[in-house]
Parts: structure tokens; sequence; C-alpha cells
């Protein structure tokens, strides 16, 4: 994407997520004051507030009244293997739409899934534990497992949605598995117990667990692309 038809926070947030990387704002520092960053990235304050907001939800840094906004966290370098800066704040926000959208479609899955369809989100389920059995990467399948639960929403805006960010949510999917890779084996086993719990709530039929599986799942993995990695 050309990075002028970006919107101007994305691109400051990327400014500042990258000067974060390079440890320009250190961990544990305080950031310019606001009206020092607009001067800085030339920006109105509103739209620096905007860039702020998400690397808040990204947990990148807080904000304490009367005093400003504070690093408190330095994503992993192994991130930029598989990502450039540029493309970070993009991956995120793809990770924040799937989340309302795939959220309430795993709800209206859990009651309108036909008996066959069950038996392909299972399925799909299974690929992936087969996957993370043989230290496989698994985008497929992980894609697969969350476009079959769309598909069984029976509204083919969620699938059709789904299935045109696809090469979008593939990014998101082979950051956070490539990362998991890095961790021991209780990281997939923690990520595939979320996969488990979404599968279990559709398959009993709870809509409000199945909303709330996939919408846990989801924010999981987006803060999990900051998470450090071991160093043995």
């Amino acid at each position: 994407m050309d990075p002028s038809s970006k919107p101007l926070s994305s691109n400051v947030y990327e400014q500042i997520f990258s000067a974060i990387m390079e440890g320009r704002y250190a961990v544990n520092t305080k950031l310019p004051t606001e009206s020092k960053l607009c001067e800085i990235h030339q920006v109105s304050r509103p739209i620096l507030r905007e860039a702020l907001a998400r690397l808040r939800e990204d947990k990148l840094i807080i904000s304490r009244r009367g005093s400003g906004s504070y690093v408190v966290k330095k994503p992993d370098d192994a991130v930029l293997q598989f990502a450039r800066p540029s493309s970070i704040a993009d991956i995120q926000r793809c990770f924040e739409f799937r989340t309302t959208l795939e959220s309430e479609a795993a709800g209206l899955a859990a009651a309108r899934r036909t008996s066959s369809q069950m038996e392909v989100i299972e399925s799909t389920y299974e690929a992936m534990n087969l996957a993370n059995a043989s230290g496989m990467l698994a985008t497929d399948e992980d894609f697969s497992f969350h476009f079959s639960i769309a598909d069984a929403a029976h509204n083919h805006f969620y699938s059709t949605t789904l299935k045109s960010l696809e090469q979008s949510i593939k990014q998101g999917l082979n950051i956070t598995r490539n990362l998991s890779l890095l961790h021991s084996t209780s990281r997939l086993q923690m990520v595939q117990a979320e996969h488990e719990a979404i599968v279990q709530c559709i398959r009993s039929g709870n809509e409000s667990g199945a909303r709330q599986a996939m919408n846990a799942h989801l924010n999981n993995a987006r803060i999990r692309m900051f998470e450090g990695i071991p160093h043995d």
C-alpha cells in the first residue's frame, strides 16, 4: 500500500512503533509531549491521539493522567523477521476488524450450523492439531478453521468478507504462528485450547459463549504478536 493513501494516524503509529523497536523511545521512559510529537510528525493533536490510542490498545504504551505517555513494552526483534514496521499497523487493524466480524459469525454458527458444517469445523481443528504435532506452520489450516466457522453462520457476507481478506489474514497468521513456534510447546497448546473452546461452544449451541471465545482468541492473538521470545 502506498503510504500516502493510509490514514495519517497509521503513519504516525508506524513511526512511533519503529522508534520503540529501535530503542529511540526506551522501555520505562516517557514519550515526548503531545505538542512535541505533533511537531515531530507534523500532524494535528486529534491525529496524534488516535495513533497513541492504538499504541495503548497494543499495550506498548500507557498514559498517566497529568504526566504523559510512557513506553511499557518493546516488541521482540523476532517480529521483524516476519513483517516490516510499515505493515504492522495494517496487520493489527485487521485483527481488530476480525474480532468484530468473526465473533458474531461464531455466535451465528453456534445457532445455525448443520451437522455437516460441524464436521468441517472439527476436521479443520484436527488438521491444526496434526500440523502442530509435526511442527508445521499451519497457516492454511488455521485460516480454513476460521473460514469454516464463517461459512456455518449461514450468511454469505461473513464468508465472502473473510475470503476477500484471506491474504491479509494469512499475513497476520504467519506472524503469530511463526512466533509461537519459537516458544515452548505450551504456547501452541494455549492457542489450540482457545480454538477448542470455540469448537465446544459451537458444538453445544452456546451462542454467547462462542462469541466470547472467538473474541478472546483474536484479541489474545493480536497481543501475542508483541510478546517477547524466550532466549535460554
